[in-house]
């Protein structure tokens, strides 16, 4: 990699916290050097409190970009000065883009998710989609699919302190698109859920259980909710098929895992730097098989 560094090598980055377990370098600069296109990226270990001054030296540095990760996606969001729709609605970025000393900030987390079931041949407008979760990944997800022309999206979360968060973005994506009927219900609700996913073209699990250590559980609780012809997809990546998978395989369902949100989305954080497409194929089976 030395040997193409220059003086003229465009800098881009990884700035949250912790930051050193992170396959995006390897993965960019693959890319980069793939394709002969002339940046390098590092990985910066950034604390919340840290992130004006992360986002100042990107403008000092004239870096091309930068991805964000937890926990300063909704801080980083503060600092920009135009943000896309996704990000807007969502107030997080992970993908910040210096045109000239204006910052860009977008959310490609959810669009990862919309390009994974593009490329698995699964379309999300005109669809109705279940999604368990009102985390980052998951408001992603809920968010992107209504950009994207989802008919219905129903949501389904813990009934903690956060819940109300959950309704609010609800109720965000319903004055932004409201063509897309959108509802919250309580995730212990089984026999909702049941009604949800019986009348739903796509499912996701955009939660956390399912990832290692919580490998031997799932959010749907009675495998009988799955039906043939339902998409099951996952955000977990690690195990790469969750048991909701493998249950749902079990059921006659379509199954994608999480491995190819991953990609997606640092492919469509790398157009937006770069204009180019990033060699996914080659991506993923140099790092994610």
């Amino acid at each position: 990699m030395e040997k193409r560094i220059s003086g003229k090598t465009g800098l881009l980055g990884l700035i949250g916290s912790p930051v050193g377990h992170s396959g995006s370098p390897a993965m960019y600069n693959y890319s980069f050097e793939k394709l002969g296109l002339d940046y390098a990226y590092l990985a910066f270990d950034i604390k919340v409190d840290e992130v004006v001054k992360a986002v100042d030296a990107m403008k000092t540095f004239h870096m091309r970009g930068c991805n964000v990760t937890m926990p300063c996606k909704n801080e980083a969001a503060k600092y920009m000065d135009e943000l896309s729709p996704a990000a807007r609605i969502i107030g997080a970025v992970n993908t910040i883009v210096n045109e000239d000393g204006r910052l860009i900030g977008h959310i490609t987390d959810g669009q990862g998710f919309v390009d994974n079931l593009r490329d698995h041949g699964v379309e999300i407008a005109g669809k109705k989609i279940t999604v368990c979760g009102g985390g980052g990944a998951a408001t992603a997800i809920q968010v992107q699919c209504a950009l994207e022309g989802a008919k219905e999206v129903s949501i389904f979360n813990i009934k903690d302190a956060f819940f109300e968060r959950t309704i609010q973005t609800a109720e965000k994506i319903r004055q932004e698109m409201p063509e897309c009927v959108v509802n919250v219900f309580d995730i212990a609700d089984m026999e909702k859920m049941r009604e949800e996913i019986a009348s739903s073209d796509i499912f996701a699990n955009a939660t956390i259980v399912g990832m290692k250590p919580m490998d031997d559980e799932s959010v749907v609780k009675d495998v009988t909710m799955f039906h043939p012809g339902l998409v099951v997809v996952d955000a977990v990546y690690n195990p790469k098929e969750t048991r909701m998978l493998k249950e749902a395989k079990g059921a006659g369902c379509t199954c994608i895992d999480g491995q190819g949100m991953l990609v997606w989305q640092g492919a469509a954080a790398f157009k937006l730097y770069t204009g180019r497409e990033m060699p996914v194929e080659e991506v993923k089976e140099l790092f994610f098989r």
